[in-house]
């Protein structure tokens, strides 16, 4: 079975979603979306606090397994992506952050032009529709809504007092001009309801637009090529082996894992590394793969028996049949909760320029991903390093494009890494030492009786894993190692491109949705450019 459209879309995660969302507008443009997972339009997705439900396990998400990590110890890690419509947007924490405006600035300089601060704000603002913030830095009409939570949680002013005892900055826009200090998250819902990329961009017209065509449970298996230039994709869907042609690009977006993995099975890498898998090389670029950067993450953990938090408990029961009902009623209450409702951005050492570490304050007691149970109430607070120096991988592990790929994150791998995060614990600590949140402990299940740096740093090697913001693994740039130019077309080759978060050269300061959302907004002007021309 083969049919022909414009552009085909391989993804349709948060750069995805966007792109193909964009260039569908145009009704003389025909778009097809490729994913392997399903449409993601239930009250599964829908109800932020199902995401408890997904994280853990296996519905809507890859859950990917790592490469045994050195600097943890040898311990493999746990990577969950969202499978579907929305990729990791529909099963993700909802947390609204752009990163720093240095964050950006630094992708320019190296060799990226139309990807500083001021390039790329336009396109922040075009996705967004802030129903709270508005000026220069915010966008309101935009197909990704952002809001505060309505979970009406008490908690969150005792963090906000926490922070106010401990001398740290209160920050309520984290996405202005600065975003040093802490204070509550605005999330991607509207309503009390999720807001995924899909929900943004795609649900909406897949009745609607006759020139966008959306096809789910469709794993593909190869990009097709004559000579250099990529003319379609080859996917399993169900029993059958189908191919779609594009005529003007093949657009990957299927992130940064699955992307670098298309490109290998379809002859797009280091060589020697796919001869090794039998698979005939295309275009040699020793890139794809590379660079793979993620933020490691550490969970302070405790149980409480405060009433606003969540967990396992026959007590429990009845609270959570209340937020149950509520939320049918109002669309408020617990069961909009995202978990991390509050959090920020601060400096371990005064004198750096920019925050190095980022909070998130959750309202459960969350252990190795919420796959491990605890009876009882509780909460969490993750500090993850923002700007790690350790670089990791993505390999294939066999030519079958239905295995996962080999993951290796290389976590803790630079000694510099491991200081930040001891400093970090530092840091963390302090906050959770203020009187008011001292005052929510009941027991603390991971930290107690670890004071000497050498006894932090043993448990960080312990407990550190991913917070979920992989990126990187087909850069952007113009030296021998980068897979894409400024343009996220691949270098070498016509016809293809990059659309998602493995094109940053580097890792964000920061929550990486509304940054590859951005990506995709901004891949659409590009190409909406190139097609006036």
């Amino acid at each position: 079975m083969t049919d022909t459209v414009d552009f085909v879309v391989v993804g349709g995660g948060s750069g995805g979603c966007a792109v193909a969302g964009r260039l569908s507008e145009d009704p003389k443009t025909s778009v097809a979306v490729l994913d392997a997972g399903g449409r993601n339009d239930n009250w599964v997705v829908t109800t932020p606090f199902a995401l408890a439900l997904m994280v853990p396990g296996k519905i809507n998400n890859w859950a990917f397994d790592t490469v045994p990590q050195k600097g943890l110890n040898g311990r493999i890690g746990y990577q969950p992506r969202g499978k579907g419509l929305g990729g990791s947007s529909a099963i993700n924490a909802m947390v609204y952050i752009r990163g720093h405006r240095s964050d950006y600035d630094q992708w320019a300089s190296l060799g990226n032009p139309g990807w500083s601060f001021n390039d790329v704000l336009p396109y922040f603002k075009r996705s967004e529709d802030n129903a709270d913030f508005g000026g220069e830095y915010h966008g309101k009409g935009g197909p990704l809504s952002v809001n505060k939570l309505r979970t009406d949680n008490p908690v969150q002013q005792i963090f906000l007092q926490a922070v106010q005892e401990g001398q740290f900055r209160y920050r309520e826009d984290f996405n202005a001009d600065e975003h040093e200090g802490l204070g509550i998250y605005q999330v991607t819902q509207k309503n009390g309801e999720r807001w995924s990329a899909a929900r943004a961009y795609i649900h909406p017209h897949m009745g609607s637009r006759a020139n966008l065509r959306v096809e789910t449970k469709a794993h593909a298996t190869r990009i097709l090529f004559e000579g250099k230039r990529a003319v379609g994709v080859e996917y399993r869907q169900g029993k059958e082996l189908k191919q779609i042609r594009a005529r003007r690009e093949v657009i990957v977006s299927s992130g940064a894992f699955q992307t670098p993995q298309l490109l290998m099975l379809s002859g797009v890498g280091d060589a020697a590394a796919l001869g090794k898998h039998g698979i005939a090389g295309v275009h040699h670029l020793p890139g794809v793969g590379q660079n793979l950067q993620d933020h490691p993450d550490f969970v302070f953990g405790y149980m409480s028996d405060n009433p606003n938090f969540n967990g396992i408990s026959l007590g429990g029961i009845p609270r959570l049949l209340r937020a149950i009902s509520q939320y049918r009623r109002e669309r408020r209450g617990p069961m909009t909760s995202n978990f991390a409702e509050c959090g920020g951005f601060l400096k371990t050492r005064p004198d750096l320029d920019v925050p190095d570490i980022q909070l998130h304050f959750g309202m459960a007691m969350a252990d190795d991903h919420g796959r491990k149970r605890h009876s009882g109430t509780g909460f969490s607070m993750h500090v993850c390093l923002l700007r790690p120096k350790s670089r990791g991988s993505v390999a294939l592990g066999s030519a079958d494009p239905l295995a996962a790929p080999l993951i290796d994150p290389n976590f803790l791998g630079d000694p510099a890494d491991l200081e930040t995060m001891v400093a970090g614990f530092k840091v963390t600590r302090r906050l959770l030492e203020t009187p008011a949140l001292r005052a929510l402990q009941q027991k603390d299940m991971f930290t107690e009786g670890v004071e000497s740096d050498d006894q932090i740093r043993e448990l960080l090697r312990q407990r550190v894993d991913t917070v979920y913001h992989p990126v990187g693994t087909a850069r952007m740039g113009s030296d021998p190692m980068a897979v894409v130019d400024a343009r996220l077309k691949v270098h070498g080759l016509e016809g293809l491109r990059v659309v998602d978060a493995s094109v940053m050269p580097t890792l964000i300061g920061g929550n990486t949705n509304a940054p590859t959302i951005m990506i995709g907004e901004k891949a659409a002007d590009l190409i909406k450019a190139e097609l006036r021309a």
